[in-house]
């Protein structure tokens, strides 16, 4: 067993060490988005198939869905500080390997690398503002950190389209990955110097196995809809989704296998057995999918079909994501007064949002860049609305006990959703613009975005007449 090493917090510089940890998850936030406004023209320069522009942005997904539980459980075993070190400097590598790629082939690697080491990094920052805010700063310490989870989203979509467009020493895309080697060099000297080591738990152990199963599992049942197109969807690509599927029900066992030997399993079993739990994970999962999958679609429509650039690509994005920021503020209010109901109306709204996108491309074949914007705010404050009180709904029935063990399964849902949804909307997009037309093929898109969020909505809507009823 490790012993326990009480942590050392000096009131006087945690707010430096807030200002480090969170750089760090805005770091993480902004690559999530910059690769989407770029994704076009590393696709030109690198001779990259539909597939694998998919893979870039969902194998970035899978690793850091299957291996953030564990470098949270590495942080508790070796302390926050070393797990967050390595990953920054992970991170930072990992990144600079994503600029160097001289094929489609070797980004997705490097980004699945670049995934993984993000997972060590990402769990460390939240661990690290519980431990330096104990008392009543904490309000204001998570408020900041929300804050910058909001913006990440937009500065993402406005540097990667300013650092395409501006080709720094003729970088061109490369430069979105570039940039993220001198922040984290920034991020690591200063951590260094002024992160505090924070307490280790007695007793914590890893299940690597039960990491490895699932990652393989995921990427048996995903990796094949990212390359089912090349492969002219061969009967080995549904073979291997049936392993996947087979894969996901051989690590339950597994897990079961472990927690019946005494041992620590990648996730909590009890919650497997909480119904509305379990009915708020597939509610969060069908969100999801219709997150980051909706901004891919929509950058490769609007710079392959309606020929804008990537700076305009990035600045349409930049009113929603303000609207994002201003709903999530107006749903922690809301929510108080109006409890699940503010979640099932802002699924209305970006249904209404996808809606207008639609209509204003039946109406106007080739919309300005702020004609589109418009829509597109609708979207993204109804987005808000349902994001920011999310996480605290599912996990509602959560016990106190099993708080952290719920927050990893619900951070690892979401982001295998992400996955999904980029590999499953990027199939059906590129499917349909190769049999009829990019229009064509986002009505298709917008339509599934819209089933996805209406079943949220439906599934959000039975949790709340359960509580209602019980």
């Amino acid at each position: 067993m490790h012993q326990i090493v009480p942590p050392i917090v000096d009131t006087r510089l945690r707010w430096w060490v807030l200002a480090i940890v969170v750089t760090a998850q805005f770091m993480f936030g902004v690559d999530a988005f910059i690769v989407n406004v770029a994704i076009p023209t590393i696709a030109t320069e690198l001779h990259a198939t539909s597939s694998q522009i998919e893979a870039v942005v969902a194998i970035y997904l899978i690793a850091y869905a299957t291996l953030v539980v564990t470098g949270g459980r590495l942080g508790d075993i070796y302390g926050t500080r070393p797990v967050f070190l390595a990953g920054v400097a992970g991170f930072t590598l990992t990144s600079l390997w994503c600029g160097l790629a001289q094929s489609g082939t070797e980004l997705i690697v490097a980004r699945l690398a670049q995934g993984a080491t993000a997972a060590l990094m990402v769990p460390q920052v939240l661990a690290t503002i519980h431990v330096l805010f104990p008392d009543e700063t904490r309000a204001r310490a998570f408020a900041i950190y929300g804050v910058v989870l909001g913006l990440a989203g937009a500065a993402g979509f406005i540097l990667g389209g300013l650092l395409v467009t501006a080709d720094l020493a003729g970088l061109g895309w490369r430069a979105v990955f570039f940039v993220n080697v001198p922040v984290g060099l920034i991020i690591i000297v200063a951590a260094w110097r002024w992160m505090p080591q924070a307490a280790r738990r007695v007793g914590t152990r890893l299940d690597i196995p039960g990491a490895m199963v699932l990652f393989a599992g995921l990427l048996c049942l995903i990796g094949p809809l990212l390359f089912g197109h090349d492969a002219q969807w061969a009967p080995w690509v549904w073979l291997a989704m049936l392993a996947g599927g087979a894969i996901i029900a051989a690590f339950v066992r597994l897990e079961h296998r472990v927690a019946a030997h005494g041992g620590m399993p990648l996730i909590d079993l009890a919650l497997l057995a909480d119904v509305r739990f379990m009915r708020g994970l597939c509610a969060a999962f069908f969100f999801f999918a219709a997150n980051l999958s909706f901004y891919l679609v929509m950058t490769l429509f609007m710079q392959n079909a309606l020929h804008y650039s990537p700076v305009e690509a990035g600045l349409i994005f930049v009113p929603l994501a303000l609207a994002f920021v201003v709903a999530s503020r107006h749903s922690a209010a809301r929510a108080r007064h109006r409890g699940m109901l503010v979640l099932i109306e802002g699924c209305v709204v970006q249904v209404a949002g996808l809606a207008a996108i639609a209509l204003t491309l039946v109406s106007m074949p080739q919309p300005s860049v702020v004609v589109l914007a418009l829509p597109l705010i609708v979207f993204g404050y109804g987005q808000g609305l349902v994001m920011a009180p999310l996480s605290g709904v599912v996990l509602s029935s959560v016990q106190a006990a099993s708080a952290g063990a719920g927050s990893g399964l619900y951070g690892t849902t979401t982001q295998i959703a992400n996955a999904a949804g980029v590999a499953v909307m990027g199939a059906v997009y590129f499917a349909i613009v190769a049999a009829q037309s990019p229009v064509v093929a986002l009505y298709a898109c917008c339509a599934m975005f819209a089933l996805s969020i209406a079943t949220c909505a439906a599934l959000l809507l039975s949790m709340r007449r359960a509580a209602n009823m019980a």
